[in-house]
């Protein structure tokens, strides 16, 4: 919907969605589709995109690279890499169909890969085989003119590009793969560019974010995260949410909690009233990690393999709407979205500032209560 601005203008916002099945029954792609055009008044057209989670049962246990090239010298380059870093099982172009309201800016690619064994014990390389896809990620993010991964998970796959949402799921065919996860963005973007690169949802491994508002702290977020390794290239704040997820909890060993917490933490005043050994905890968490909070005003989506984490910032400048049914659990900007998809709703509300609502597979959804 369109937000007042004064009496004579109106400002738009990011419209997100997600859809999490908890018994991991695949659901098609027409219901993400149908979520996303409900909310088309907030988009602009300069991005839109989709994530999902269970796309690939064929080839679930090999890691799904799906990769934008600018031309073939790009590609050519990047297989050049690829061939030498991982075992490629198979790779095709990703299926689409030409919309005139997109332009073919890029080649898309997909390639299924492994890590080869003769690697995994050779002390020249990283130890864990996450680490490994992720330093190759970067690399070619980092090095390769014209190349960027837009998505590197297990049985998953990210979708977008510069356009309407509605625009990109008929280009990608969104409506033809099924997933027991689906999530969703359109952009409204107004201090960074609108390209393929910069559409949400980012990933990072089994990791996708989509956003709506914008991360105040993010040059504060880059530096701690370019610390560890991480390299922040793709000319937008969201970017260091999903590399945060995968720092703190795949890297670092943090719950979804803990890490939610650790990212919208308490303010000051708040921890100061809390009893002991709670406001000792708290204050812990947040010096610890001062330089990973985010700042400034905005609503997340946040999932892995098998969890969807819907997060405000700590005085809810944007809106999150989170819903249950009996097999579903369901988030977006927007009541109206939710009930676009879903007629037999449990129970649904607004989550409070700072408070993450975390649906797991096979687990009952909960807003999990910090302030």
């Amino acid at each position: 919907m369109l937000q007042k601005l004064s009496c004579t203008g109106y400002v738009r916002m990011c419209g997100l969605g997600g859809i999490l099945n908890r018994y991991g029954e695949r659901m098609p792609g027409r219901e993400i589709i149908r979520m996303s055009c409900m909310m088309r008044d907030r988009y602009d057209g300069r991005g839109g995109g989709f994530a999902g989670y269970g796309i690939y049962p064929r080839y679930a246990e090999y890691y799904a690279l799906h990769l934008f090239f600018r031309d073939e010298i790009a590609k050519e380059r990047t297989e050049e890499l690829l061939k030498d870093r991982v075992a490629i099982i198979k790779d095709e172009p990703v299926p689409m169909r030409r919309v005139k309201e997109i332009p073919q800016e890029n080649i898309v690619w997909r390639y299924f890969v492994e890590v080869p064994h003769r690697f995994r014990d050779r002390r020249e390389y990283l130890e864990k085989e996450e680490d490994y896809i992720t330093e190759l990620v970067f690399t070619i993010n980092d090095c390769i003119d014209g190349a960027f991964v837009a998505s590197s998970g297990k049985n998953m796959g990210v979708f977008k590009a510069t356009g309407m949402p509605d625009a990109v799921a008929e280009m990608y065919k969104v409506e033809k793969y099924r997933a027991y996860c689906w999530i969703t963005h359109g952009r409204f973007p107004t201090n960074t560019p609108g390209w393929w690169g910069g559409a949400h949802p980012f990933n990072l491994l089994d990791w996708s974010v989509v956003h709506n508002g914008e991360i105040s702290s993010y040059g504060t977020n880059r530096r701690y995260l370019e610390a560890h390794g991480y390299k922040c290239r793709l000319l937008t704040d969201t970017e260091v949410v999903a590399y945060l997820f995968d720092l703190l909890v795949r890297r670092q060993g943090l719950s979804m909690r803990t890490a939610a917490v650790a990212l919208t933490p308490p303010f000051w005043k708040q921890i100061e009233r809390m009893p002991e050994p709670k406001r000792s905890a708290f204050t812990a968490l947040r010096m610890t990690y001062s330089q990973a909070m985010l700042n400034g005003p905005f609503a997340v989506i946040i999932t892995n393999r098998d969890t969807m984490v819907g997060l405000n910032d700590r005085i809810k400048l944007r809106p999150l709407i989170a819903a249950s049914s009996e097999d579903c659990v369901y988030l977006a900007s927007e009541e109206a979205a939710i009930r676009e998809v879903e007629n037999d709703i449990e129970k649904l509300w607004a989550p409070r500032a700072g408070n993450p609502v975390i649906a797991r597979l096979n687990e009952e959804v909960r807003e999990e209560v910090i302030h």
